[in-house]
């Protein structure tokens, strides 16, 4: 009997297609389905994309995910594109049983990434107090710094954290230091008239008349910008470091004082308070400017007014 060939493909080709479809639409997951990524069995893993799950789980703080991750193969030397690990990740994340998990399966404390910043740092300069003390417990070095030449304290400082900042300094971290802006712990806190952090540092003895970048000193810091703090007029911060031997009449390597940096930036509280410390207005910077002349030229009125000769 002759068979008709054509009607033979057609049937064939239908099948096919119905397997096709059949096998699309039970491999799809149903919308909205949780997916979890599989977790790849080493040997044989994608070691990169088993280290960026770790990386992620580290974030979340998904420990139970963090410690599969990492009896599959994945690595805690494993770095992002910015030289973090997943330590220095969970750090930053706040997530501190992620960090107690990467430590316990051998995580560099004190690495650093490509910015110079270790797990310790970015856990002070991102406000994390709290895993801050527990990587200094565990062997954390307190007066590593990033190639800023940013360190634990100073970011506590800038960040205004107290507590932590006396934990530091008891753990041996350096009030001293300077970073590359010729700025120190002291400089920040007064710049944000922080007079807390100011009086604690300069009761451990730091001298208020030390010159830092451009010869700026301490008290013309806060003269010149801790009113810009909006909780703080400054004139605490101002007070407490003339109380402490600070040098009204110091000047920068422009010659200017405390008193012109706080006319020019029009900080009439400040400046009444210099003068009454005996800031003398009539010193003339490098340029021959007076703290007046820098004053009218800033447009700062009433200060002109105050210090008009």
């Amino acid at each position: 009997m002759a068979i008709n060939l054509t009607k033979k493909f057609r049937f064939v080709n239908l099948a096919k297609l119905n397997l096709a479809v059949f096998t699309l639409i039970f491999s799809v997951p149903v919308y909205g389905e949780q997916l979890t990524p599989p977790i790849p069995k080493a040997p044989g893993a994608e070691f990169r994309q088993l280290n960026q799950h770790l990386f992620e789980a580290a974030k979340k703080g998904y420990v139970k995910e963090l410690k599969q991750y990492l009896e599959a193969g994945a690595s805690v030397k494993a770095r992002d594109r910015f030289g973090n690990t997943a330590l220095l990740i969970a750090a930053r994340a706040n997530k501190i049983k992620s960090v107690k998990t990467l430590l316990e399966f051998g995580s560099k404390i004190n690495h650093q990434n490509l910015v110079g910043s270790s797990a310790l740092l970015r856990a002070a300069t991102a406000d994390r107090r709290k895993i801050a003390k527990f990587l200094v417990e565990n062997g954390a070095n307190v007066i590593l710094a990033n190639k800023k030449g940013v360190t634990p304290i100073i970011a506590s400082a800038f960040n205004g954290d107290l507590k932590l900042l006396d934990f530091l300094i008891v753990r041996g971290g350096s009030i001293e230091t300077i970073d590359n802006t010729g700025k120190s712990a002291i400089v920040y806190a007064a710049a944000r008239g922080d007079t807390e952090i100011v009086t604690r540092l300069l009761d451990k003895g730091i001298d208020p008349n030390t010159q830092y970048g451009n010869d700026l000193t301490v008290l013309m810091w806060a003269a010149g910008f801790s009113n810009d703090v909006p909780e703080n007029e400054g004139e605490q911060t101002v007070r407490v470091l003339l109380e402490h031997g600070a040098k009204v009449n110091e000047r920068d390597n422009r010659g200017w004082t405390a008193l012109t940096i706080a006319a020019e930036r029009g900080h009439l509280g400040v400046v009444k308070l210099l003068l009454a410390e005996r800031a003398d207005q009539h010193l003339r910077a490098k340029d021959g400017k007076t703290a007046y002349a820098v004053a009218r030229q800033s447009g700062q009125n009433a200060i002109a007014k105050l210090l008009k000769p």
